[in-house]
């Protein structure tokens, strides 16, 4: 199982990554989780346009979700002609929501790109994963997700603030993405967003093996972040970026967290799943 973080930028693009977007990856399946402002261009340089097996909204809000209709324009105008439609799980109204960036007739045209499945909480089949869904507290409805698969784990919470459910989806985690918007000591607004410290305490309680800060607003420093985290959580801390991959493996000597070994690579993937060459990254699977 490869995560790869195609945008990790909260809120608005930054000057070096877009918004969320994330693609998993396994058995040769591809499901990308929310596709922020400017991630459909990036999303290119990790996989084929036409590769992606399905999509997930985290939720509606258009740093997660507004490049989905960019990406309907390239599957219904490509010169290789319209492209079969592929599932899109997303929350109710998703498809209604998407179509008013395109105008009157949006939906109807959407609906002949993709196939639109509302998400609830509980436990569903995505390709090879086994996907979690949970609700979490943000100001629209907001699902975070938890992917196994073959007994490995990765929990991503979408946006979110303090909540209970984060803990839940987290639990034993070997890989726990979490949004870290804020920071500590500001006027914050409540019911929004998580600070960095408190993605970390929620690392503690679930017990996870990695903690990857997230959905970074572009004026938060990314090591004053890893510093808060870093006074509630004691395991692997690292903070996203636009092109690092994280591969859980079975442990063959390398670190491990929780039952499998974490391998990550910050530098840039080209083509369809193959690493740029390096002894750092043999072995992926």
């Amino acid at each position: 199982m490869r995560l790869t973080v195609v945008g990790c930028s909260g809120s608005f693009p930054g000057p070096d990554s877009p918004a969320s977007c994330y693609l998993l990856e396994a058995d040769g399946f591809r499901v990308v989780i929310d596709m922020g402002n400017g991630s459909l261009g990036a999303l290119q340089k990790y996989a084929g346009l036409f590769d992606i097996d399905a999509v997930c909204l985290s939720h509606l809000h258009a740093d997660h979700c507004v490049d989905l209709y960019s990406y309907s324009i390239a599957r219904a105008y490509h010169p290789a002609g319209p492209q079969p439609p592929i599932p899109v799980y997303g929350p109710v109204g998703t498809c209604e929501r998407l179509g008013q960036i395109h105008g009157f007739d949006g939906a109807d045209a959407l609906m002949k790109r993709f196939t639109f499945e509302t998400l609830l909480p509980g436990t569903i089949r995505i390709g090879p994963f086994e996907t979690t869904l949970a609700h979490m507290n943000h100001p629209v409805e907001t699902f975070g997700f938890r992917f196994s698969h073959v007994g490995r784990t990765l929990a991503y919470t979408g946006d979110t603030a303090e909540t209970d459910a984060v803990t839940e989806l987290a639990e034993g985690a070997d890989v726990f993405l979490s949004e870290a918007a804020f920071l500590e000591g500001r006027n914050l607004p409540v019911g929004l967003h998580l600070t960095a410290r408190q993605a970390a305490a929620y690392a503690t309680r679930a017990g996870v093996g990695k903690l990857v800060l997230t959905h970074l607003q572009p004026w938060n420093a990314p090591d004053t972040a890893r510093e808060e985290a870093a006074t509630a959580f004691t395991g692997d801390i690292d903070v996203a970026v636009a092109g690092q991959v994280i591969a859980l493996l079975p442990v063959t000597g390398r670190r491990q967290a929780g039952r499998y070994a974490v391998a990550h690579d910050t530098s840039r993937w080209k083509g369809r799943g193959r690493a740029a060459a390096g002894a750092d990254h043999q072995g992926m699977a």
